[in-house]
Formats: structure tokens, C-alpha cells, sequence
């Protein structure tokens, strides 16, 4: 069903809008949540310096923290949802401002909490949880921060941090501000001439536009324009790549990839086995570019060829409805309570702001507060990818959903290693049963297409996400040593990656090079690689739980039960996947082999 993408908001049937309401009905409800957590941390302030008292005062220090992060969070949640709905209503915008504005006073004026806790002796926080019941609750918690003693400075040195806090990413703002509002690309032309509007929400789009000359004009005039900037973006970038050298040696890592992954306590090792079983199968991901080049027709492939697919996209479209009953079938292994939960949600109690409108925020995301539905924006268009993109972001909504019903607040959210996992799990989950629908109807067209497609999410999310990480690392490590990052030293570096990673199929562009200057997650330090680590646990954990029955499924509940309650490795060894082991990826990319196996007797 394609919808207009001309229709206002107002146009949108009311059944097919997040019920937002449920969350504020005024605005002044919401303007007084922002008061009442502002009034409530001047208040708090009183607490300085007395937060271990006494047990009954860390106590009522934690729980009056709770409670000011728990309102704003409500308010931050409505209004950057209501900024979405329509970013040409400027009444919304002001009112995300004003709540971002209000986070950062919030955080300055209660930044002394930690640090006190900090200069306390851990056993006289173990007493005061002993004799005061209420603190059990915040346990975990407390020997998380404890856990980072020694990396956290004094109270008027974390003061300073925290007020520096916007100077200090400012790299990645400037970034932000030059990629998305002064960069313009103009038009570029088809091989008949027709004029292309050529954005960054377009090029994906170009990217897969059977024209090959629009793919080949829309790459080279993208990079040629990042090409143009390259220094002051590699400027951009060796300020930040400082920043976090900088940051960690402050707080007392040995690396900024050690304080990148020592909050969530990931083991360098998970990070240093990704990246040494990605190349071990290399051989395999340049078959797949080799099977591509084939299936093509092409004598040379060009990096502007990588994402055209080489079957056929499947025709036939979908209503919301039909979308839903296909992803409830799907996700039937997880059993009738996560389906029906699911059902209700989407279609009953309205998580999802299903179809595009004037202004509307492009893509899709789960988002939400502890206290709301786990909300979805969507886009759809009725296509096949948009009901993969609605069980990967109803798996993060479910995640929310079962942490929520039975974790405290303080453990309700989930760190970006655990929640890829719960997203991508349903996404394995939908396409394995499509291939078996697609087997049992004997339709080959359909096999081919989610082979491809299968295979061609390992490319993207395992192999690709594992080359900007191992970029990341090797360019903190120059930094590291004392060097600083040249526009000349980025591009060498991960021109080497690509070709690397692509193999002898791909022909090599002199273009590709500069493709690290237009990645945005590069200025959130060692970030992207949880998307590659994500997709291997999903992997695993998708194919235990078609093959291990009740246990493997109530073990992968449980863990979609526990929220933060328990850091990120020790969560998805409940579910059932070691991710200290480089086992889970190896058997990802064993499942990727057996699909460009597959691929190359299809095509």
C-alpha cells in the first residue's frame, strides 16, 4: 500500500499514530514534570557532601536521583517524539530544546553524587546495604560505580568534565552541522539524461538504481565533495580521536578502546576476536563479491556496484495488517505470550507511527521511557524490507516491554551490545521463515531475492561494521602513540581496509578512500563494532532457539526480562551465547558461507 508522501499529519488516520497522548495529555503536564525535576535537583543539592551520612541518606540521596531522571526522561521522550512526528513545527523543536536544556543544568548540579559515593570505603557501603533494605535494590549499581574507582577524579574535577561536556564534542557537533546542513550535492544525471536530486537520504536509494551510470555519477560526486573538505574533516576528526586519548589517560585507562569498553565490562578480547575471525573468513566475503560481479555481468566491479542486488527485488507489496500477521507468524518460536504481547502493541494500543507524513523524521526506531509504550516510527511503504524493519524494531520494543515489567527503574534501559541482539534475533527469526515459505511454495524468485538478501546483511552489518571498527582501532592507536591523524593517513589507512576487506573482485577506487570522512559513528569512539558482535550473538541465539525448544526459548526471555541489571557479557551468556568466545562469531560466518554457497548454485 504506498502512501502519499505528500499527506499531512492530520491526513494520517488516528489508527495508524503512536499513542503519544497516553503519555502527557497537555503540554502543561509536560512543562511541569520539566519544573518539578529542576525544583526537585535544587533540592537534592542539600544532600552535598552528606551523601554517606548515613545509610538512610545514601538511600535518600539514590532515590530522590530516581526520581528527577525518571520525570525528565518522560519529558525528553515526549518531546523529541513530538519533534518527529513534524521537524517543520517549530513548537516542538523548542520544546526538545528546552528539555535538553534542562538534562544539562540537571546533571551539572547533581554530578557531585558519584564522585562522593566514590571517596566512600566500598565497606561501609556494603554495611550501610546490609542494614538499609532499600538499598539492596540499587547493589549492582553501586558496585558498577565502585568498579570505576579508579577512573573516576575528584568532585570539583568531575564538575569541570561535566561543564566542559558540550566544548568537548564539539568535533562531532561541527561534523554534524557541516554533514547535514551545509553540504549540498545538487542533482546528477541518469544515462538518459534525467536530473537526480542527490541527498544523503537519497543515496541509498541511487546506490540501488539499476542505472548504472546515476549509481557511478551519484558516487563520484559524493566523495569528490567530501574529497573537497578532506582536511578539515580529518582535522574534525583528530580532535576527537585527541579527545578520547586525552579523556582516558584523565581517567587512568590504558587505551581509549579500554574506557570505550570498560563501563559495560566487555573484555578487549571480545572486541580483538571479532576483528581476527572477521579475516579468517574474508576468503568467503570475496566469493560473494566474486558470485556478484558474476550475476551482474559485470567485466569490472566498481565500489558504486556493491549495493545493487543481483536478483531480482521482489514485486509484491504489503498492507500494515498483512506486514503484522506475517511478523507474529514469524516470531512464533518465541511463544504465544511475546507474539500476542507484540500483536496487541502494534495494533491495538498503537506503539507505531506507521506512514510517512510532511516532516515527519525519516527511517525507524524503538524509543520510549521506562513509564511509556515502547514506541516505533516507521515509514512504511508496504514493501518487504519495511516488515523486516518492523520485527527489528518490535524486537527492541519487546526488549523494553519485558525489562520493564521486571526490572526497577535503574536497570530498565539496555546497552547498544544486548539491544542489537534482541532486534536482529527477530529479523533471523522472519527470514528463516520466509526461506522455509518460500521452499515449501517452491518459489525460486523469492529464495534467491532473501538468500541474497540474508547474505547481504552479513556484508553490511558483520563484515562492513567490523572494518570501521578495526579503522577505529588502528587510528586511536596512532594517536595513542603520539602521531596525529592527516587527511593523507585516514584515507591510506582505509583505502587498505576496503580492499581488504572487498577483494580482488572489486575494482579499486581511487573515491573509496575518502569514505571514512562521511561516517558519523566515528565520532562516538568504538561504538559501530556492537553492531557486528550484535548480529553474531542474534545469529547464534536465532538458531538455538528453532533448535533447542522450551529452555533455549525461556533462557532467551529471561534474558530480554534483566534490562541492566547485569553487564552485557554475563546477560548473553543466560540467553545462551558466550561472547568472550570467538565461537559465536565463527558460527555466524558459517552460517554467511553456507548462503554464498547457496547463492553461487542459485545465480
Amino acid at each position: 500500500m504506498n502512501i502519499e508522501v505528500t499527506k499531512s499529519r492530520d491526513q494520517i488516520e488516528d489508527k495508524y499514530k503512536w499513542n503519544i497522548e497516553s503519555m502527557y495529555s497537555s503540554d502543561d503536564r509536560w512543562n511541569r514534570d520539566i519544573e518539578d525535576a529542576r525544583t526537585m535537583s535544587e533540592q537534592l543539592r542539600s544532600q552535598e557532601g552528606h551523601v554517606l551520612d548515613s545509610s538512610s541518606s545514601l538511600l535518600e540521596t539514590l532515590k530522590a536521583e530516581t526520581s528527577i531522571s525518571r520525570k525528565l526522561s518522560n519529558a525528553i521522550v515526549y518531546s523529541h517524539m513530538k519533534q518527529d512526528e513534524d521537524n517543520s513545527n517549530s513548537k516542538y523543536l523548542e520544546m526538545n530544546q528546552k528539555a535538553m536544556t534542562a538534562a544539562a543544568e540537571i546533571s551539572a548540579a547533581l554530578s557531585f553524587i558519584v564522585p562522593e559515593i566514590l571517596e566512600g570505603d566500598p565497606s561501609l557501603i556494603e554495611q550501610y546495604i546490609n542494614k538499609e533494605p532499600g538499598l539492596e535494590e540499587y547493589r549492582f549499581m553501586l558496585d558498577n560505580i565502585l568498579q570505576q574507582k579508579s577512573h573516576v577524579l575528584s568532585k570539583d574535577e568531575e564538575k569541570v568534565l561535566s561543564s566542559l561536556g558540550d566544548v568537548l564534542g564539539a568535533p562531532g557537533e561541527i561534523f554534524t552541522m557541516l554533514n547535514n546542513a551545509d553540504m549540498n550535492f545538487g542533482s546528477v544525471e541518469d544515462s538518459e539524461g534525467k536530473s537526480h536530486l542527490l541527498t544523503h537520504g537519497t543515496y541509498s536509494s541511487l546506490m540501488e538504481d539499476p542505472d548504472r551510470t546515476l549509481r557511478k555519477n551519484a558516487f563520484t560526486r559524493i566523495y569528490s565533495k567530501y574529497m573537497e573538505l578532506i582536511n578539515s574533516i580529518a582535522t574534525m576528526y583528530n580532535y576527537s580521536v585527541k579527545e578520547n586519548t586525552v579523556s582516558s589517560r584523565l581517567r587512568n585507562y590504558d587505551s581509549p578502546l579500554d574506557a570505550a569498553l570498560s563501563p559495560d565490562h566487555i573484555p578487549l578480547q571480545v572486541y580483538d576476536n571479532l576483528i581476527e575471525v572477521v579475516h579468517k573468513h574474508l576468503p568467503e566475503m570475496h566469493k560473494y563479491t566474486a558470485i556478484k560481479k558474476k550475476a551482474l555481468g559485470l567485466e569490472e566491479m566498481e565500489m558504486f556496484d556493491v549495493y545493487i542486488p543481483p536478483v531480482k527485488p521482489v514485486e509484491k507489496e504489503y498492507s500494515f495488517e498483512e506486514a503484522v500477521d506475517i511478523a507474529c507468524e514469524a516470531l512464533a518460536p518465541l511463544g504465544s505470550e511475546y507474539v500476542s504481547t507484540l500483536k496487541k502493541g502494534l495494533l491495538e494500543e498503537r506503539w507505531v507511527d506507521v506512514y510517512e507524513n510532511k516532516g515527519k523524521t525519516s527511517g525507524a526506531y524503538s524509543f520510549g521511557s521506562y513509564d511509556s509504550y515502547p514506541f516505533i516510527l516507521m515509514n512504511f511503504t508496504g514493501r518487504l524490507n519495511d516488515i523486516f524493519t518492523l520485527v527489528h524494531e518490535g524486537g527492541h520494543s519487546m526488549h523494553s516491554y519485558y525489562t520493564r515489567r521486571n526490572q526497577p527503574y535503574i536497570y530498565g534501559g539496555h546497552s547498544i551490545f544486548t539491544a542489537e541482539v534482541a532486534s536482529t534475533v527477530n529479523e533471523s527469526l522472519l527470514i528463516r521463515y520466509l526461506l522455509r515459505k518460500a521452499e515449501k511454495e517452491n518459489d525460486l524468485e523469492m529464495k534467491k531475492y532473501l538468500v541474497n538478501y540474508y547474505a547481504d546483511q552479513f556484508k553490511s552489518t558483520l563484515f562492513r561494521q567490523t572494518m570501521f571498527g578495526e579503522f577505529e582501532k588502528k587510528t586511536h592507536e596512532i594517536v595513542s602513540q603520539g602521531g596525529s591523524l592527516t587527511a593523507d593517513l585516514c584515507s591510506e589507512i582505509y583505502d587498505k581496509l576496503n580492499t581488504d576487506y572487498f577483494g580482488p573482485a572489486m575494482k579499486h577506487s581511487d573515491l573509496i578512500k575518502y569514505e571514512w570522512s562521511r561516517i558519523p559513528h566515528f565520532y562516538r569512539d568504538f561504538y559501530v563494532y556492537q553492531y557486528a558482535t550484535g548480529f553474531s550473538a542474534a545469529t547464534a541465539l536465532s538458531e538455538r532457539i528453532l533448535t533447542g525448544g522450551t529452555e533455549a526459548r525461556n533462557d532467551y526471555l529471561r534474558f530480554l526480562s534483566l534490562g541492566d541489571s547485569d553487564y552485557p557479557v554475563s546477560l548473553l551468556k543466560i540467553a545462551g551465547v558466550d561472547m568472550s568466545s570467538p565461537e559465536p562469531v565463527d558460527q555466524a560466518l558459517n552460517v554467511f558461507g553456507d548462503l554464498v554457497d547457496q547463492l553461487d548454485k542459485l545465480l
